[in-house]
């Protein structure tokens, strides 16, 4: 099945659809997960150094047999690695985690502590060919300062975004910029409420698909980038095939009347500074 892709700020072309790896616990589980979905087509793998998973995800590109440059990684860096000189550091620790030459896509977690002074030492990381695009994940409050202090526009943003919160005012904020939307929560964090909506049951009888492939064929054709978590094999498979039909104009307004502002990630600015602050992941 053809994967799409979308064409980045900076040139770059990235998978619309990949795997996430969060939550999924250790590196051994990670590989078998990466080399389950890598083998079924997909070619976007989306991690981070908190995840704590990163050899799991290097370990699996290097063994899948798939030419290197035909699949995309993403990690991001802990608040704990901002800074100039540190965030270098960090970024070669990171490559050396992943077994890899370069990162395709390297993101800031997290809006808090020094990350103008770690954006520079990305910025220095792409001329150096040790990453390919940069962006950033969870900015929000501080986003108008990062873009004030980048020479090299986020290439993503990456946030919670689903039918119940899809994210228009971001876009608008992120258009001047050309940064796209990537989105974690892609399902409403599996929401039943949002999965039974009758509109996704209805539409799901006209293509025969579950409510979850028209969630991610919707996020699909509004241009987000979406790489859903699953360690199930069926479920694997079945996120991947959203390539073979298309939503109507009409089908789209409509699921478009259902964002309703809801949020499943809710903590405040302090509230996530201060949680945040007791962690720093391990090398």
């Amino acid at each position: 099945m053809e994967q799409n892709y979308i064409t980045l700020n900076d040139g770059n072309k990235i998978p619309q659809l990949g795997l996430g790896v969060f939550m999924v616990d250790g590196d051994s589980l990670t590989e078998q997960n990466c080399l389950q979905a890598l083998k079924l087509g997909y070619r976007h793998i989306d991690t981070a150094h908190a995840y704590q998973n990163e050899r799991g995800v290097g370990t699996a590109v290097r063994k899948c047999g798939i030419p290197r440059g035909q699949i995309w990684i993403t990690s991001k860096l802990w608040p704990s690695e901002y800074g100039e000189g540190k965030t270098a550091e960090a970024i070669d620790k990171m490559l050396a985690r992943l077994d890899t030459d370069y990162i395709d896509l390297l993101l800031l977690h997290q809006q808090f502590g020094d990350f103008t002074g770690a954006w520079k030492d990305m910025e220095r990381a792409v001329k150096a060919g040790k990453v390919k695009s940069i962006g950033i994940s969870n900015f929000n409050e501080n986003l108008e300062a990062l873009m004030q202090a980048a020479t090299v526009k986020p290439s993503v943003l990456q946030v919670e975004c689903h039918p119940y919160f899809q994210q228009d005012d971001l876009k608008k904020r992120l258009a001047s910029y050309g940064t796209v939307i990537e989105s974690w929560y892609p399902l409403g964090h599996g929401d039943p409420r949002l999965l039974s909506e009758p509109l996704f049951a209805e539409l799901g009888r006209k293509y025969r698909k579950t409510a979850a492939q028209i969630i991610l064929r919707w996020h699909i054709q509004e241009g987000n980038i979406v790489f859903p978590k699953s360690t199930n094999p069926q479920h694997l498979r079945d996120n991947f095939k959203v390539f073979d039909f298309a939503l109507t104009d009409g089908e789209m307004q409509s699921i478009k009347k259902l964002d309703c502002g809801k949020r499943y990630f809710t903590l405040n600015l302090k509230e996530q500074e201060a949680r945040l602050s007791q962690f720093s992941p391990a090398d």
